[in-house]
């Protein structure tokens, strides 16, 4: 109710406004069951009792004309010296027409623990200030003067300053004819009442006050959009009064509000409901809107900086902020929870949120698990009750059991972190590594703030290869999935099975680049990471053999002819992907020849071109005629220089191919092969690398462009808009959990080998925490794209069980939780909005999008857009 202010255009005093200073009237034994639970002092303070009679003699200065037309409602209250004896059952405070005066924050402690206190009765219940069984509140404006007999206080309340139906209400509160009335004050704003100098002086002059009245309304709902009686006397208010129901006004504005859970035309406020208060957006800030909307809905935060936050604020820890966050955020959260808010700008907290992470600064968009991260992080230092941190080394397990290994890096945690976040928002997993060579194992057990889980779609990654077979059967092209972190053995055993291989065969898989084979990817241990979307892969079926036998690799050659500057020359150009075959024991030139020719078989345009390669065409003959006029009488003198063929040097018979050896780059390095032949491969790879030379009158019988096409391993189309992908919350879990090989920048020193190796990494749940804080990894990186999955996740509402994936169990640790809220992004990477969706009890959900506040429908909250999720623990 705060000091007395003086309007000198009136005779009228205003009590201050101020919403730490409002008192609230609510029935006693509501307020005294929870004084009592709270201070665990039943015999303690009673507060000053008023009985209330009544009000013969007005003395307000419209004396005269109130008696004549008796308008408005008149009593007195009587401070009693020892109400204990005048009540009806000798039992202070327990009849129904015993109420009390309480400060705000009184009222919220006691409104708070009325609230917990019905959520663990129920399993799975969840703290809330808008139960369908708690009534709204409502304001009601009391004007008082103090009568010129000892303690005693005139009260009237008017039609004029009161709606009608709240004018009805408060007749049936203090209908004082039948029974007694008593008025407990417990706000301590009485004594400064009639202890004010100026209003002892002047009896007659009348103070307002606006009393907010808590667990006392009962109206009519409405329901349909029905307007009753309130809702028409609100906005038909004659006086043009209009009521401010928690910062919205009820004048005829469009939209809805609440009292006492009804809907009415107004603003979309729920009246009286504490927490039920937007953020403004300052430019870009919705992101921060959203997240912390999240965290001031923390059940314990909200208790937690309620109370006395500020004792424990560590101004001399390096790692905090001087307090400075810590404050900044309680502040914030103690004006979103006050009674009867507008929507706050958190300028404030921005400004500091600004000068200790500078990142987040200005009016960009940003990420708001990013900001929440930063934001649960600060909070611990800067309320971090350990004062000096101690040197812990972590001691190897030795053998023990992992139970004890956890418990003592658990108290090593403690004795450096201690804080309401440590408390509620920490929790620890179990870390293993292996070493892929001596097998040593390492085991940490280390905390954690949030999950970040990985979604399907990047835990899984498909990929196109190209089967190339030997048996003169068409190449073809297969997709498959396999993990993005497993081994090269995953992806053999995946393209095996959708390739149907026999038992008897075998896949070498290659890399093509530029038209030839730049590695072969035999390695069952290497990681896929090393395959990127844009390389082209083919995959050679080939049939198993017991002992290793040579290959032959061949690569294809047309020459082009060019005029430059008007001067005829030849040019070599390679095609096609490379063709690979397994060679006998011992093999000429006319096997390798009779090889290739089986391997281009798939590419042949008809058969016509079979039959003519039986005898010498006119066209042939009038060639060899040229070539011999030119001093080329051998095929065999003709040596193709791998870049370029000057006029005057022959190019190859049109009649049929020509082979030649060549290293595994297509180099020519030595002379056309012969017929009759006899060729070795390399010793040191067993493979022999042989360029063909494709005359024009050759391509012409074959389909080059199959033997050209080769698809990448995956590709993307910035315009091609996947289908929605739908998988559970425990499939992200399970692929979070999931035993992977570290990558390449993340090599893990092993202890045993001396020397950093790619081990394999397996992570477990040890210890859950009060709050369990889900992050969706929804946004990718790349050096040249940024990318937003757009998966939709079914999380469950009302029972996460996360007893399978706990690896230590004990039965005194509940492992159910109920969600209470979710930070939602909408929109493309880089922009995009952000949102949150809070539970306030019951099935009842609001949607926070920055400064406006409206409910929302359970079927409405599960989307493609849920980006982190809150969840709370469920009381055992």
């Amino acid at each position: 109710m705060g000091g007395l202010s003086e309007d000198l255009s009136s005779t009228t005093l205003h009590l201050d406004s101020d919403n730490n200073q409002r008192v609230y009237f609510v029935p006693y034994r509501w307020w005294k069951d929870a004084h009592d639970s709270l201070t665990g002092d039943a015999d303690g303070e009673r507060g000053l009792p008023f009985l209330a009679s009544p009000g013969s003699s007005y003395a307000g200065p419209m004396k005269i004309i109130n008696n004549i037309f008796n308008s408005d409602l008149v009593f007195n209250l009587k401070r009693e010296e020892d109400s204990s004896q005048n009540s009806e059952n000798g039992e202070v405070g327990i009849s129904g027409r015993d109420y009390a005066l309480v400060s705000g924050e009184m009222w919220v402690q006691a409104l708070k623990w009325h609230i917990d206190s019905k959520s663990s009765t129920r399993n799975g219940g969840s703290f809330s200030v808008a139960e369908d069984n708690i009534a709204d509140v409502y304001p009601l404006q009391l004007r008082l003067s103090i009568q010129r007999e000892a303690n005693l206080l005139g009260v009237r309340i008017s039609k004029k300053d009161n709606v009608v139906e709240l004018f009805r209400r408060a007749c049936k509160i203090f209908n004082i004819e039948s029974e007694l009335l008593r008025i407990w004050d417990f706000s301590g704003q009485t004594i400064s009442f009639f202890s004010n100098s100026n209003m002892q002086r002047q009896s007659d002059q009348e103070v307002l006050l606006e009393l907010q009245v808590y667990g006392l309304s009962d109206f009519i709902k409405c329901k349909d959009g029905k307007k009753d009686e309130l809702a028409n006397s609100i906005l038909g208010n004659s006086s043009g009064t209009s009521l401010a129901m928690n910062g919205a006004s009820g004048t005829g504005s469009s939209g809805c509000f609440f009292v006492n859970s009804s809907v009415f035309s107004g603003s979309s406020r729920e009246a009286g409901s504490l927490g039920l208060t937007g953020l403004q957006n300052l430019g870009n800030t919705c992101f921060m809107n959203s997240a912390l909307q999240c965290l001031v809905h923390t059940p314990k935060l909200v208790d937690y900086f309620l109370g006395d936050y500020d004792k424990e604020i560590n101004y001399d820890n390096p790692l905090g902020m001087n307090g400075e966050i810590a404050l900044a955020f309680g502040d914030l959260l103690r004006k979103l929870w006050a009674p009867g808010a507008s929507p706050v700008a958190p300028r404030t907290f921005k400004s500091k949120l600004a000068r200790f992470a500078p990142q987040f600064s200005g009016f960009n968009q940003h990420d708001s698990q990013e900001l929440l991260a930063f934001l649960l992080d600060g909070l611990h230092e800067d309320l971090n009750r350990v004062k000096k941190k101690p040197y812990v080394e972590a001691k190897d397990g030795d053998g023990r059991p992992d139970n004890d290994i956890a418990d003592e890096y658990w108290q090593n945690h403690l004795a450096r972190s201690d804080s309401i976040i440590v408390d509620v928002c920490q929790g620890q997993y179990k870390s293993t590594l292996v070493c892929p060579v001596c097998k040593k194992v390492s085991t940490t057990f280390d905390p954690f703030m949030y999950l970040s889980l990985p979604l399907p779609s990047t835990t899984m990654r498909t990929m196109t290869l190209t089967v190339v077979n030997t048996d003169g059967s068409t190449p073809t092209p297969y997709t498959i999935t396999v993990p993005k972190s497993g081994k090269w053995e995953d992806l053999i055993k995946a393209l095996s099975i959708k390739c149907s291989l026999r038992e008897d065969e075998t896949l070498l898989v290659a890399e093509v680049y530029n038209y030839r084979i730049i590695r072969y990817l035999e390695e069952p241990a290497d990681s896929l990471s090393l395959i990127r979307d844009g390389d082209r892969l083919v995959a050679y079926r080939l049939a198993k053999d017991d002992e290793q036998v040579p290959l032959v690799v061949f690569m294809h050659q047309r020459i082009e002819e060019q005029y430059i500057n008007g001067k005829h020359s030849t040019i070599p150009k390679a095609f096609g992907f490379p063709l690979l075959a397994k060679l006998p024991s011992a093999f000429n030139g006319s096997d390798i020849q009779d090889i290739y020719k089986k391997l281009l078989s798939p590419f042949q345009v008809s058969t016509q071109y079979a039959l003519e390669e039986n005898h010498t065409s006119d066209i042939d003959t009038i060639e060899k005629t040229r070539e011999e006029e030119n001093g080329t009488n051998s095929p065999s003198a003709c040596v193709i220089d791998p870049l370029r063929s000057e006029d005057g040097v022959s190019s190859p018979s049109d009649a049929d191919f020509q082979f030649y050896t060549t290293d595994e780059k297509g180099t020519i390095k030595g002379s056309e092969i012969q017929v009759g032949e006899s060729l070795v491969g390399s010793e040191k790879s067993k493979r022999l690398y042989v360029l063909v030379s494709w005359p024009e009158k050759q391509i012409e019988r074959y389909d080059t462009r199959l033997l050209t096409s080769l698809p990448e391993v995956f590709k993307s189309s910035f315009f091609t808009k996947r289908p929605q992908e739908s998988v559970s919350l425990y499939k992200c879990l399970e692929g979070f959990l999931q035993e992977e090989p570290l990558g390449p920048e993340d090599m893990w020193f092993c202890p045993s080998c001396k020397k950093h190796c790619q081990a394999s990494k397996k992570l477990d749940l040890w210890r859950l925490p009060e709050i369990l804080v889900i992050h969706l990894k929804r946004f990718s990186y790349s050096r040249f794209l940024k990318n937003k999955l757009e998966t939709y996740v079914d999380f469950p509402v009302d029972d996460l069980d996360l007893s399978m994936y706990v690896a230590y169990k004990n039965d005194q640790t509940c492992t159910r939780y109920v969600l209470y809220a979710i930070s939602n992004h909408y929109g493309s990477m880089g922009g995009g909005h952000y949102t949150a969706f809070v539970h306030q009890g019951g099935d009842q959900w609001y949607d926070f999008d920055d400064s406006h506040v409206n409910p929302i429908g359970l079927d409405k909250i599960k989307s493609s857009a849920a980006y982190v999720l809150f969840y709370r623990r469920v009381v055992a």
